[in-house]
């Protein structure tokens, strides 16, 4: 297995459950080293742009409400099989689907609100890291 990156969000339902320093906990004991980590808010048109690829679905407008309701974190996180191995630490997206033990199943309300985000290949985790990160703040 090869070293990679990709990218996480901790979405704004946990920053505001204040569930913040436990996923970054989780997130470093299963092997993960953060490169780089900001907090920010969206606004609707960064969260549009970021999610545009979803502007066809229905749920699209809820999504881009929500993720530019309030603050987030964006990360950088690094591991053998990162990408793989994140979407297994986060769990389902519907935390009451997710394996117990995962990030969504423990602080994931709903589809809709699971607390957060991970890239699902190669290369949006290359799209989504430089939607956000310019190249000297991954280091």
């Amino acid at each position: 297995m090869t070293l990679e990156r990709t990218f996480a969000i901790i979405k704004p339902d946990a920053v505001e459950k204040n569930n913040t320093g436990k996923i970054v906990a989780h997130i470093e004991k299963a092997g993960f080293r953060v490169v780089s980590i900001k907090k920010l808010h969206m606004t609707r048109a960064v969260a549009e742009g970021f999610y545009a690829e979803h502007r066809a679905r229905g749920f699209f407008g809820e999504l881009v409400d929500f993720m530019s309701r309030s603050p987030c974190f964006i990360l950088c996180l690094e591991a053998e099989g990162a990408i793989a191995k994140w979407r297994d630490t986060m769990g389902a997206t519907n935390p009451e689907k997710a394996a117990e033990g995962t990030i969504r199943k423990i602080f994931g309300g709903s589809v809709g609100e699971n607390a957060t985000h991970g890239s699902d290949s190669p290369e949006s985790a290359a799209r989504e890291l430089a939607y956000f990160f310019a190249g000297m703040e991954l280091i």
